[in-house]
C-alpha cells in the first residue's frame, strides 16, 4: 500500500508560553515562574501529526524573516513534514502570547504574522493539492484562501477534511467542497446548521472517544485509557492521524485518531506530543489481543 499523500494548508505559529502563580491586574508587573517556546498552530501541528502517523505531508504555508520563521521551518522538517511549499515572506512569523496560572487558567493572544499573508495560492500549490489524496484545512488563515483550496481539491478528486477551528461562519462554496468536517462537541454544536450537510461528521468527545456520521449511519471509537498531564494539542493529533488512516483503511480510521489523541494527553506540549505510528499500531494490538481473550 502505498504511503498516504497529505496536503496541509494552515497556520504555523511560536508559542510563547509564561507561567504564573496567577494572572497580574491591569498595570502590575509580577515574577513569572517558567517560560518556554514551541511550534504551534493549527496546521503545523496536524502536519506533524500526520506526518508521525505515516503520512507523506507537505505543507503549504508562511513564516516571517525573524529568527522565529527558520526555528519554525525547521521543527516541520525534523518531522518529516516537506517545506518546499512553505513561504518565507517580509515581516514577523505569527506567534501566540500564552499565560498560564497555577490553577490551569490561561489567556492567549495570537498574532497572525505571516499566516495573514497567505491570500492566494501559486500554481505549485494547487498541483500539490490536485495530486494529494487528502487535503487538510483549518481556519487560522484567511477564509478565502482556505475555500479556494477545499475546491480545487474537490475538483481534481483529493479528499477534503476540515477542522473549522477557531469557528466561524462557513460559506455555502467550501461546504460544499468539503468531505469530511472533524469538530469538537462545542464545534458540533456552534455549527448545528451545517453540520448535515457534509458526507462524513467526525465528532471528537474527549476522553470518551469520538463519534463518526457518515449518511445515516454513526459508529463509535472509544479512547484508550491514559493517565493525562496534558490535554494541548490532543484533537490536532486525532486530526491528523485520522487523515492519514482515512486513506489506509476507512473502517479503522476513528479508532486509530481516538487512540492517537489519547496518547497526546500523555506528554506536555503541542505538536510535540503527537504519537508515532509505531506507538498507535502497538496500543491498537494490545486492545485487540484483550478483546480477543474476552471473546474466547
Amino acid at each position: 500500500m502505498s504511503t498516504p499523500r497529505i496536503v496541509v494548508v494552515g497556520s504555523i505559529n511560536m508559542d510563547l508560553t509564561t507561567s504564573v502563580a496567577r494572572f497580574p491586574a491591569p498595570g502590575e508587573t509580577l515574577l513569572g515562574t517558567a517560560f518556554a517556546t514551541a511550534a504551534g498552530g493549527k496546521g503545523s501541528n496536524q502536519a506533524i501529526a500526520a506526518a508521525k502517523a505515516g503520512g507523506d505531508v507537505s505543507f503549504i504555508g508562511a513564516v516571517g524573516d525573524d529568527g522565529f520563521g527558520a526555528q519554525l521551518r525547521e521543527t516541520l522538517q525534523d518531522a518529516g513534514v516537506d517545506t518546499a511549499l512553505l513561504r518565507g515572506v517580509d515581516g514577523p512569523s505569527g506567534v501566540a502570547a500564552i499565560t498560564v496560572s497555577e490553577d490551569a487558567e490561561n489567556n492567549i493572544i495570537v498574532v497572525p504574522g505571516a499566516n495573514s499573508t497567505i491570500t492566494a495560492l501559486s500554481e505549485v500549490d494547487l498541483d500539490a493539492i490536485a495530486h494529494a489524496d487528502v487535503l487538510l484545512c483549518q481556519l487560522e488563515i484567511p477564509l478565502d484562501t482556505v475555500t479556494a483550496a477545499a475546491q480545487h481539491a474537490h475538483a481534481h478528486g483529493t479528499t477534503v477534511i476540515l477542522n473549522p477551528s477557531p469557528v466561524q461562519e462557513l460559506p455555502d462554496p467550501l461546504i460544499d467542497a468539503v468531505d469530511i468536517l472533524i469538530v469538537n462537541q462545542t464545534e458540533s454544536e456552534q455549527l448545528a446548521a451545517v453540520t448535515g450537510r457534509v458526507a462524513h461528521l467526525v465528532t471528537t468527545l474527549g476522553a470518551s472517544g469520538a463519534d463518526l456520521r457518515s449518511g445515516d449511519v454513526t459508529v463509535h471509537a472509544d479512547s484508550p485509557t491514559v493517565t493525562p498531564v496534558d490535554t494541548t494539542g490532543a484533537g490536532d493529533a486525532f486530526t491528523g492521524a485520522f487523515a492519514v488512516e482515512w486513506v489506509q483503511d476507512q473502517d479503522r480510521a476513528l479508532q486509530f485518531a481516538a487512540t492517537a489523541g489519547s496518547l497526546a494527553t500523555t506528554v506536555r506540549g503541542a505538536s510535540v506530543s503527537s504519537p508515532a505510528r509505531a506507538a498507535i499500531e502497538k496500543v491498537l494490538n494490545r486492545q485487540l489481543d484483550s478483546d480477543t481473550a474476552s471473546s474466547a
